[in-house]
Order: C-alpha cells, then structure tokens, then sequence
C-alpha cells in the first residue's frame, strides 16, 4: 500500500547554489569579486634601497643637448599598417604635434640631469646671455603637481617668429628687437610697437596681456570670468522710467569710474590703439594652453594607471606600467610582425587612449615627467628590474 503524503506537511526544499554562493561571498570565501582578491593577496614589491636614476647615457647633460634630447623623444611613430586611424586621424595627430610649442617643463630636465644644482647653475647663466628663455605658467596646480616654469631655447623661439605667417617683417624684427634687448625679463614694454604690430602678435600667440594672467591664475586658458554689473546697467531695471534714478542719478557718470566731461579731457585722454601700444606685455608662445592641458592630463592618466594596478600601495614596475600607457598591446617582435602582416586581431594602437586622447605620446615622457615633479619615486627591486611608486 503506497504511503500517504500529508499535504499540509513541510517540504525539504533542495539546497540552492545560489545561496551556497552568497553565503562564501559574504564570508570571503570563493564568491569574492576579482578585485577583492586582488587587494586580499597584493603584497609590496622588493626594494633594495638604491635609488636608479633616468639620466640618459650617451648623450651630453648640458642643457641644449638635454632639451633636444626631450624633443626627439615625445612622440611615437604612426605605425605603417593596422593603425586603426585613418588618414584624416593621422593628419590631425601629426597637425597637433606640428603646432605644440617647443617647451620643456624644468622638472623635466631636472629628472634627466646628473646635478640639479648644476643644472640651474647653466640655466641661470644660458638665461642671462639670452640663449634660453623661460616660460613661466603661474597657477596651475599646487605642490608637486605644478608646472610653473618651463624653458625654451632662444633658437626655436626666434625661428617659430620668422616661420609666422600671419606676422608682417617689420613686426617680427620689432619682436626680435624686444627679445635680444630684455633676454631675461618675461615683461617687455610695447612702446616701439605699433599698435596694429602689438594687435598682431597678441593675435598669433608671441604676446599676453599680464592681467589675462592674473584674471583666472587656475586656468591661464580658460575664458575671464564677466566683470560685476555696472550701476548704470542696474539701474535702468529697477527704477522708474523717465525718473533720473533710471539713468544711474547724479553721480552715475563718477560712479561708472568717469571724471568728468568728455570734451575737457580730449586733448589729454588716450585712445584705445594708443593705450594697447604703451602697455607692457609678457612674452609668450602660441598654442601654449593646448600643452599645457596635454602634459597635465598625461600626468594624472599615468597615476590612475598606477593606482588601477595597486590599488593599496601604487606600486608597479616599468614593464607594467609601459603595458598599461600602451593599452595592453605587447610591442614585442612576433606581435609587431604580425600586426603588419594584418595577422593579429587585438586591439588596434590607434583605438587606445594613447593616441585617441594623446597623439602618441611616449611613456618615457610622461615618466620622466611625474619623476622630475615629484609625483613618482624610482626604486630597484633586485628581481623584477625598476619600479615606481607614488609619492
């Protein structure tokens, strides 16, 4: 006789995965994420103590040689084959590289030098002769992370002027003048300009108003904010109209910062060509804004890289760090032949954030830039080669 089943009664329900899963995840067992192992199992890397240091070898340390140096490598070639950018994309990446100014951070030739004391020795004197000008940034960032000072060799500063199409040769000599006259100021007096000269230069970028500086010092290329209303414009919406408040009152002419009647002061007042020919104004380069945003946005993808690889300490070693600049594509021998021969079918050079948001900029570049501004320390790990960390 079969046996009765109570329906009323309780049934045994069959162990669920599922729960067996959340009841590990939630004890730290199996079910924890990727990235929660990670941090359980990341230990530090070995550190012997030496300091390495980026001083290229074979190559001169005075500071002409150590700028052309920089300048020779910040780019990575265009590949040849299986780029993933088309010729408009490689013609605009090589336009940007074309237009960026030849500046060198200090920093960055502080990390390359054997004695930064040395080095501010030769720059000091390299200055005062007039075969080196320094480019000064105020207000970007604090700390470690500012930029503040770069240099420019004479040299290309005088041959970027002469190449300016949009400069007449009179014009350019006046601005030449001014630079041999005042090799060492960053302030120059427009008075042997002429006013249409100064508009010109002001126009392709080789001159800045100082107060365009000081308006917005936490983004020198950033639009002036608007000045305060004036009372003349206010009043006109909150007083009667046809009453004498509605046209500012009795002093709105004294209020406004006027001083009396036009006509009095004709003979003696400037006009506004007049005033922008006697001003002072900093010398300056063009397309200075669009490096500036280029260096500091390298500098902080670089550290996100390092904190995405130690997320704890921020350490990692050059080779990984390199992978990650490059957007995990190995540059070895057999991968680069095999992206020629179109036989390779990972990620593309030109879809990585490398060339999308940098132009190819190199990793050495940036490294050496984080290093000289402090923003990265170097140290060797006896095993696995040279790592950095955050400072």
């Amino acid at each position: 006789m079969p046996k009765a089943i109570n329906p009323l009664s309780r049934r045994r329900e069959t162990p669920s995965p599922l729960k067996a899963w959340k009841r590990e995840s939630s004890r730290g067992g199996p079910g924890k994420s990727s990235l929660q192992r990670q941090k359980a199992v990341e230990e530090r890397l070995d550190d012997t103590g030496s300091v390495p240091s980026l001083v290229v070898g074979g190559v001169p340390h005075d500071v002409g040689s150590l700028v052309r140096y920089i300048h020779a490598h910040t780019w990575s070639e265009v590949p040849d084959r299986a780029a993933g950018m088309g010729s408009e994309r490689i013609s605009e990446i090589l336009r940007f590289r074309q237009a960026l100014p030849r500046i060198v951070s200090v920093a960055h030739l502080h990390a390359l030098s054997v004695s930064s004391t040395d080095t501010e020795r030769e720059l000091a004197k390299l200055v005062a002769l007039g075969a080196v000008r320094r480019v000064v940034v105020p207000g970007r960032s604090t700390g470690g992370a500012a930029i503040g000072e770069g240099i420019a060799l004479a040299e290309d500063w005088k041959t970027s002027v002469r190449e300016e199409a949009g400069l007449r040769e009179s014009v350019k000599q006046g601005y030449l003048a001014l630079m041999d006259a005042l090799p060492a100021s960053a302030v120059a007096p427009t008075s042997s300009l002429s006013a249409d000269g100064v508009r010109q230069l002001v126009l392709a970028g080789y001159f800045i108003s100082p107060s365009a500086l000081s308006s917005n010092l936490s983004n020198p290329t950033a639009r002036p904010s608007a000045p305060p209303v004036p009372t003349l414009s206010r009043s006109g919406s909150i007083a009667a109209t046809g009453t004498l408040a509605a046209i500012g009152g009795s002093g709105a002419v004294h209020e406004s910062g006027g001083s009396g009647s036009t006509l009095a002061t004709r003979d003696t007042r400037q006009t506004p060509s007049e005033g922008l020919a006697q001003q002072n104004m900093t010398f300056s380069l063009p397309s200075t804004g669009p490096y500036l945003k280029l260096l500091t946005s390298a500098r902080l993808h670089l550290l996100s890289l390092l904190k995405h690889l130690s997320p704890r300490y921020k350490e990692a070693t050059l080779s990984q760090l390199k992978e990650k600049w490059d957007g995990n594509i190995p540059n070895d021998a057999t991968s680069t032949a095999k992206r020629a021969r179109g036989e390779w079918t990972g990620v593309l050079p030109g879809k990585t954030k490398k060339w999308k948001e940098f132009s190819g900029l190199e990793f050495e570049w940036v490294l050496e830039e984080c290093v000289g501004s402090g923003l990265l320390e170097l140290f060797d790990t006896g095993s696995v080669g040279l790592a950095v960390r955050a400072s």
